[in-house]
């Protein structure tokens, strides 16, 4: 999946904002988060931006936006319906996560939308457990965009950073290689010339 996404999003440049919007979305969706790999697509999506076949401010705007509007959705389900959410899969079958997620919020109060964005475990189901616990709209909404302002160029960067790497890597070879042809032409140039004009040829007085 990750590779035909990436491949897809290198053809078709016009398509990575909608698309990391709907990866970053479904990453932050307490339900279907389990089943999008959207940390490894968008750190993927990064290596794009260097070369020029990507933009940065589509995947930005994109990211930015999908995780606002996933976090935001699970706030007013778990608000809505309360409890109730732990009768609907994933929960069904793995009540733990949402365990994990009451245990997180109690410990870290208002602060653990923010916090547990940049952990895995935890970004999609503490939405839900703020929601289910009576969060502050207005709190919420600050963690919320607040975290995916940081969250998203965070994972864009490591590809950016790699694919520069390489890059770099490849001129600089590059660069070395032509050092070493200067330089053999050089010798050659040298040797020719010695034996054409006998620069060094026997010493004799006049």
């Amino acid at each position: 999946m990750i590779h035909d996404i990436i491949a897809f999003i290198g053809r078709h440049a016009v398509w990575a904002g909608p698309i990391m919007f709907a990866v970053s979305f479904g990453e932050s969706f307490a339900f279907v988060s389990l089943l999008i790999p959207g940390t490894a697509i968008m750190l993927a999506a990064g290596a794009f931006i260097p070369s020029g076949t990507l933009h940065v401010w589509p995947l930005l705007i994109g990211c930015i936006a999908g995780a606002t509007t996933g976090d935001a959705i699970s706030f007013w389900l778990g608000h809505r319906y309360g409890h109730l959410v732990e009768r609907v899969w994933p929960f069904t079958r793995h009540p733990e996560i949402l365990q994990r997620g009451h245990a997180f919020f109690e410990r870290h109060g208002g602060k653990s939308v923010f916090i547990g964005r940049f952990f895995g475990p935890f970004r999609a189901v503490v939405p839900l457990v703020a929601g289910i616990s009576k969060m502050p709209t207005v709190r919420f909404w600050i963690a919320n965009m607040s975290s995916a302002l940081v969250w998203a160029p965070m994972l864009l960067l490591p590809g950016v950073l790699t694919a520069t790497f390489v890059h770099t890597l490849h001129v600089a070879k590059s660069l070395e290689w032509l050092l070493l042809a200067t330089v053999l032409m050089l010798i050659v140039g040298a040797l020719w010339a010695v034996k054409k004009f006998r620069i060094f040829g026997p010493y004799t007085e006049s």
